[in-house]
């Protein structure tokens, strides 16, 4: 290992044991609080993002209607979340905590291989959805999803599709559907960008002939008619939104970047009831209806054995998807 190597990972391991304190210092803050007194949401990412945006919209929701005295949001970035789940996994009984979690660490689980898993912490609940859009620049020769996947068959490794990080939903997704169209998932040229506004510039300036991405962090561009939208990965087309879905247009591929909650291992029977009904009253404030207007998300609510099931099912599907990946 060079010195640089070293001190960049000594370096990473230094901030994660900061955030890591920060994390505890904020559970431990007020002696035995209870989730109605003090309530830290932990999102598993830098401030900025997909799960960084939902806690906070959790939290605004939670603090409208006075559901928590006090609600904190923490951040514990790196590796798809799986940093913060690892870091979530040693609050033992804290029933003071919940941590945001969804379909990217699902993904992320499979690839960091760091020992971790979601059975390590308790998933609670399934909340809401956002689906991913399969784009190309306005000029694009592409006019159709029938016209990309015609192209893309016939030269898969030179069709290359933009999107987020390894084994991303946008990644996840390519490999499906080049799976359901006859390609070899292995053979797909994807190209992963740390951040949707890189993946955006490669798509725009003829880097990359496609991309997947969250409809949402695209429809801008799409209503500026700088993007055209091929294909959305809902079961059925999104409201107000006029882009088929993929299996409407013979794709049977259907994908939802799902977004939930999770409580600590170890949480008691009592306490997970006490979580769960903090989230069930928050659900129905105002300030959350809005932000699932805001943020065209879905509300995808699911508890107990039917989220449980739901939950085994991912999982199963993820590792089928980033084993045809070659990943």
């Amino acid at each position: 290992m060079s010195s640089r190597t070293f001190t960049k990972t000594v370096l990473g391991v230094a901030a994660a044991g900061v955030v890591g304190l920060a994390l505890v210092n904020a559970a431990s803050d007020g002696g035995e609080a209870t989730a109605r007194s003090k309530l830290v949401l932990m999102a598993p990412a830098s401030p900025g993002g997909g799960w960084d945006g939902f806690a906070r919209e959790s939290q605004q929701a939670i603090k409208s209607e006075g559901i928590s005295n006090n609600v904190q949001v923490v951040n514990v970035p790196g590796a798809g979340g799986t940093i913060g789940l690892g870091q979530f996994a040693q609050m033992e009984g804290r029933s003071d905590m919940l941590m945001v979690t969804g379909g990217v660490m699902v993904g992320a689980v499979e690839l960091a291989d760091s020992g971790v898993s979601m059975e390590d912490v308790d998933p609670l609940v399934r909340l809401a959805d956002d689906f991913a859009a399969l784009v190309v620049p306005a000029d694009s020769p592409y006019e159709t999803l029938d016209d990309f996947v015609e192209a893309w068959k016939k030269d898969p490794g030179g069709t290359s599709i933009s999107g987020g990080s390894l084994g991303s939903i946008d990644h996840l997704l390519t490999g499906l559907v080049a799976e359901k169209v006859g390609i070899d998932p292995a053979e797909t040229n994807y190209i992963a960008y740390s951040g949707g506004g890189e993946a955006l510039t490669s798509m725009l300036s003829g880097t990359t002939a496609a991309g997947m991405s969250g409809y949402n962090e695209v429809a801008d561009q799409i209503e500026a008619g700088n993007l055209r939208a091929l294909a959305v990965s809902s079961e059925e087309r999104l409201p107000g939104v006029d882009v088929p879905t993929f299996k409407e247009q013979g794709v049977d591929a259907s994908m939802a970047n799902w977004r939930g909650l999770a409580a600590a291992p170890g949480v008691s029977e009592q306490d997970r009831a006490e979580l769960l009904e903090i989230v069930d009253e928050y659900r129905q404030t105002e300030h959350w209806q809005d932000a699932l207007e805001r943020n065209s998300w879905t509300d995808s609510y699911m508890v107990g054995d039917e989220f449980d099931a739901f939950l085994e099912s991912e999982i199963t599907r993820t590792e089928d998807i980033v084993e045809g990946l070659g990943l």
